[in-house]
C-alpha cells in the first residue's frame, strides 16, 4: 500500500528534481561499487544542495536505499555474488529494529543526529582499514555463522533507521570478519538484506514527517541506474581496493560532522 503525502511536505520546483536525480546518481553508483546504500553520499547531499534538515534527509535517503538495494544486489546476484540464506538471516530481524532506529532518531536534536552520523562513519572507516590487522574471529560452525548474521542483523537494522542509511557498513564488516564471506559475496548479500530494514525505517520516518517525498521520483531513478552500474563495475576490482575506496570515503565524511557546533 502506497504511503499517503505529509500535510507538511514541501513542494520541490524542476531544479530540485534535477538536483535529486543528480544525488541519487551518485549515491546509487558509489552503494553499488561499495557494496552499501549509497546513504552515507546521499544524506550530506541532501542537506548540502537541497536544504534539507538532518532529520529529513535520513528519511529520504533511506526510502530511495529501498530501490538502490534492489538494483545493486540484482547486479551482484547475475555476478554470482549474493548469498540468499545469509541475507534472509540478516534481513529478518531488521524489520523490528530499523522502526526502532528510526523513532529514536526523531527524538534527537539535528546537531546531535549530524555528530551521531560522524562518529558512526568514522567507527567503521577505522575498522575497514584496520581488517588486515584484526585477529581472526570467523565463527567455526553453521550455528555460530548464522548466529552472527542474525545479531548482526539486528544491530544494523537499527542502525539503518536511525541514520538514514542501507546498513551496509556495518552488515559487509560482520559478514566479512566474523562469518568469514567474501568482500564481493558480502556486499551483494547486504545490498539484498537492506531492502527489509529499509522499507521498515522508511514507514517510521513518514510518520514523523521525514520523508521529502517531492525528491523521490528522481531520487529513484537515478539510484537504480547508478547502483546497477556501480554493482557491474564493482566485479571488476580487487577487493582492497574497495575497501580502501569506502574507508577513505567515510572517514572524510565523517570528520565533517563531527565538527557539528552546539550544546544539544
Amino acid at each position: 500500500m502506497p504511503f499517503p503525502l505529509h500535510s507538511e511536505e514541501t513542494k520541490f520546483n524542476a531544479r530540485d528534481n534535477l538536483i535529486s536525480l543528480g544525488v541519487g546518481l551518485c549515491g546509487g553508483a558509489f552503494g553499488g561499487l561499495v557494496g552499501l546504500g549509497g546513504g552515507i553520499v546521499m544524506v550530506p547531499m541532501l542537506t548540502a544542495f537541497l536544504g534539507l534538515t538532518q532529520h529529513k534527509a535520513h528519511g529520504t535517503s533511506l526510502a530511495a536505499l529501498v530501490f538502490t538495494g534492489i538494483a545493486g544486489a540484482t547486479a551482484y546476484w547475475l555476478g554470482g555474488r549474493v548469498d540468499l540464506v545469509a541475507a534472509a538471516l540478516i534481513s529478518a530481524p531488521t524489520i523490528f529494529t530499523a522502526h526502532s532506529g528510526a523513532k529514536y532518531a526523531n527524538r534527537l536534536s539535528e546537531n546531535r543526529l549530524k555528530r551521531y552520523f560522524g562518529f558512526f562513519m568514522v567507527f567503521i572507516s577505522a575498522m575497514l582499514l584496520l581488517k588486515e590487522h584484526l585477529p581472526s574471529a570467523v565463527a567455526g560452525g553453521l550455528f555460530e555463522k548464522y548466529t552472527v548474521l542474525v545479531l548482526a542483523g539486528g544491530a544494523t537494522g537499527f542502525i539503518s533507521g536511525m541514520m538514514g542509511v542501507g546498513g551496509g557498513s556495518m552488515m559487509v564488516p560482520a559478514m566479512v570478519l566474523l562469518a568469514g564471506m567474501g568482500q564481493h559475496v558480502a556486499q551483494g548479500t547486504s545490498l539484498l538484506a537492506m531492502v527489509p530494514a529499509g522499507i521498515s525505517g522508511t514507514r517510521t520516518h513518514w510518520k514523523f514527517g521525514n520523508v521529502g517525498t517531492g525528491l523521490i521520483p528522481g531520487l529513484l531513478f537515478g539510484v537504480v541506474i547508478g547502483s546497477f552500474l556501480g554493482g557491474t563495475i564493482a566485479i571488476l576490482f580487487d577487493e582492497r581496493i574497495l575497501r580502501t575506496i569506502l574507508a577513505v570515503t567515510l572517514a572524510l565524511y565523517g570528520s565533517r560532522y563531527l565538527k557539528t557546533n552546539g550544546n544539544s
